[in-house]
């Protein structure tokens, strides 16, 4: 069976590494040695193991993808760069005629699905790769559609918090205040809130030390306008492996869309996940 060529762009970041570093393990595919990267990125290279992966500037990317396609033919792109690249990324990426992964966050997120559909390019785009997480938004999704106005009257609380490095609000807190909307709570997103602190993550919210620097914690608290029923949804995340493993499927599925003609579709984890 050949390899699935991949290229992982977004490195030195901390995603970026894990998912590389799980491509190089995974015997189904190849990690391309090459990585576009952010302007800000002045090192030539990054070395992950025994290889040495190329850091392409966004003024020689242009140059380089012709190198790259030539010496390794088609192949599945995985962004996980900055929300700042994410549509400029994905014009690239459709210009180019790159099947990609989008698994940064941020952008205009209706300009990176029209990009997509006028390529007439195959890509998985979502705010979130942990299968558990995305299959809880389903059954949000499902709550929303089946259920509209569920919630009527209830006050909704949304707290996000991740890593000091993360530079927007989290998608998937995005995304679960768009379920609670349709099911009746006037909710605006700008009214998430969001930790980037250590100090209080450490001391306030308890999350562990060790987990300082990657974590994503969501909590989703409903309550009923004469404050007598109370609901609480939440998900914690401690580190990145989860994201690096949901990200596989998502190269795996797109791949095999690739390999049936599939064109000009944005697909979702739910996709994903459903396999079909």
């Amino acid at each position: 069976m050949n390899k699935i060529n991949v290229m992982v762009n977004g490195l030195p970041g901390n995603v970026a590494i894990i998912i590389a570093e799980h491509i190089m393990k995974n015997d189904r595919l190849n990690l391309i040695p090459y990585s576009l990267t952010g302007p800000e990125i002045d090192q030539p290279d990054h070395r992950l193991g025994d290889a040495i992966i190329k850091l392409i500037r966004p003024e020689a990317r242009e140059q380089v993808i012709s190198e790259v396609t030539s010496a390794f033919g088609p192949f599945i792109t995985v962004d996980y760069t900055h929300p700042a690249a994410v549509n400029s990324n994905a014009d690239f990426y459709c210009r180019h005629r790159l099947p990609f992964v989008m698994g940064t966050t941020g952008g205009d997120r209706q300009r990176l699905m029209d990009c997509v559909h006028a390529a007439a390019l195959p890509a998985v785009i979502a705010p979130n790769m942990a299968k558990q997480i995305v299959g809880l938004q389903a059954i949000m999704e499902y709550a929303a559609t089946e259920f509209p106005g569920l919630f009527s009257g209830y006050s909704l609380e949304v707290k996000e918090s991740h890593q000091r490095g993360k530079a927007d609000t989290s998608g998937t807190a995005k995304a679960m205040v768009h379920y609670f909307n349709k099911m009746g709570i006037p909710f605006s997103e700008n009214d998430i809130q969001m930790e980037r602190d250590p100090e209080q993550q450490l001391t306030k919210w308890g999350i562990p030390e060790e987990h300082l620097g990657g974590h994503a914690w969501h909590t989703y608290t409903l309550l009923s306008a004469d404050k007598t029923v109370k609901f609480s949804f939440t998900h914690n995340v401690n580190g990145r492996e989860v994201y690096a493993l949901g990200t596989l499927d998502a190269i795996f599925y797109l791949q095999k869309k690739v390999t049936e003609g599939d064109t000009g579709r944005a697909y979702s984890m739910i996709d994903v996940l459903k396999g079909k």
